[in-house]
């Protein structure tokens, strides 16, 4: 079997154990340049591999990449999201998918627990001004005692939950299918969207990213919130409307955001959300640690061992 990495930019897989381990179930090539964001780049990489094992949702498996490379199998993906690929074409071609769905779920629910504290009490801009020279002063906002809105409550969702209310947060969640329970089962009261984004003084985002969700959090949406509320994205940027976030953040109808992922990135330059002094960014690494980085890709490495084994056995 041929196995391809096209996208191991910036390096994490080259040198590792997982790596070792995916060299023993095949012939591996492993691309560290980046290019892969790039469709004929990506085709000429992947074009004769039976396996691809894609490490970085820049690399979009389209249609028309699936149709120049025939000889695909399996994506093994690692990460939770697969919006970088067109599964119902997957389907079609028999193409198996498999993901790491849970493996950065603590990861991301701390990040997004020091966005909230970040953007809440403005640590970026107090450390910026004491470092020059300056002692500013002013009124901060407390987590305890406010409501938290969860739009989503998959894995990462639910952790977010459990450590807001160590905090003593009230807890709010809205999700596109039904609960199953999952909402009081982490302390939080399930509500229609709407009531959610009326009532929560922060809003923190945990949907996978689908045409039904994309832009979920609109120009409609973002004015029923609070002026004093705060917006953290840590899941996908195009969950919400670009420009009505900025629109709204600008003229003071939210009082700030707090943001791991961009609808392009790295963000361009440019880009209106740099210039919002209300605004916290970090460059999409809310999973990147050490422990998520070891687990996930020898996740997905074994993912590629179960399909070879069931191909065998088939």
């Amino acid at each position: 079997m041929k196995i391809v990495v096209p996208d191991d930019f910036p390096m994490v897989l080259t040198g590792s154990p997982a790596e070792r381990q995916l060299r023993t179930l095949g012939d591996v090539t492993v691309y560290t340049e980046r290019g892969a964001e790039q469709e004929t780049e990506l085709v000429r990489r992947i074009g004769d591999a039976d396996i691809v094992v894609s490490l970085r949702a820049y690399a979009r498996f389209s249609e028309s990449v699936l149709t120049a490379c025939p000889s695909v199998q399996m994506l093994s993906i690692w990460g939770t999201g697969t919006d970088n690929v067109d599964l119902a074409a997957c389907r079609g071609r028999g193409v198996t998918v498999a993901h790491t769905p849970g493996v950065n779920a603590h990861a991301v629910a701390e990040h997004t627990l020091a966005l909230m504290l970040a953007v809440t009490r403005r640590i970026p801009a107090l450390d910026r001004d004491v470092h020059n020279g300056q002692w500013p002063r002013g009124l901060l906002v407390q987590l305890e005692g406010k409501t938290l809105g969860l739009v989503g409550l998959g894995a990462i969702g639910c952790r977010v939950a459990i450590l807001a209310a160590s905090f003593g947060m009230r807890l709010l969640a809205a999700t596109w299918r039904p609960d199953g329970g999952r909402a009081a089962a982490v302390g939080a009261r399930h509500v229609p969207i709407e009531t959610l984004l009326r009532q929560s003084d922060i809003v923190s985002l945990h949907l996978r990213l689908t045409a039904e969700t994309e832009a979920v959090i609109n120009r409609e949406r973002l004015a029923l919130m609070k002026p004093t509320a705060f917006l953290v994205n840590t899941a996908r940027g195009r969950l919400v409307d670009r420009e009505a976030l900025v629109e709204a953040l600008r003229h003071g109808r939210l009082a700030g955001a707090a943001l791991d992922v961009f609808h392009e990135e790295p963000i361009a330059v440019g880009d209106p959300l740099l210039a919002l002094l209300n605004v916290v960014l970090t460059p999409h690494n809310a999973g990147m640690t050490q422990e998520v980085i070891d687990v996930g890709l020898a996740q997905t490495v074994e993912n590629v061992r179960h399909f070879l084994h069931g191909a065998a056995g088939s």
